[in-house]
């Protein structure tokens, strides 16, 4: 039989990772993140994950950089970024977007700084 629990969760109780995201509902094998009016800065230091994400922006512009290639993010865009690949983000304005991780990027030490 089938997994037919259903699960909803009120974001205000989510919990913060170390980066700022709010880790939102969480499955097997995919789970949800809410970056939240993150402030523009310089690039971090490109990084690689062990999963890949799907996103979605809702307010501001940020730079996506992967894999020598940049994209700009607006609001409306959705972008991914394949697991393993070189990325990193520069916030030109505040900034707020859903991203979908797979596996789940709080697993296992998965979305350490």
């Amino acid at each position: 039989m089938s997994d037919t629990s259903v699960k909803k969760l009120d974001s205000s109780h989510s919990p913060k990772g170390e980066l700022g995201q709010k880790y939102l509902a969480s499955g097997k094998t995919v789970s949800m993140r809410l970056w939240e009016d993150e402030q523009p800065d310089e690039a971090k230091p490109p990084s690689e994950r062990d999963y890949e994400t799907v996103g979605y922006v809702i307010k501001g512009r940020a730079e996506l950089h992967i894999e020598g290639q940049m994209v700009l993010l607006e609001p409306g865009d959705s972008w991914v970024v394949p697991k393993g690949s070189s990325h990193t983000y520069k916030i030109l304005e505040a900034f707020t977007a859903v991203e979908a991780t797979s596996p789940p990027a709080q697993v296992h030490g998965r979305d350490q700084a």
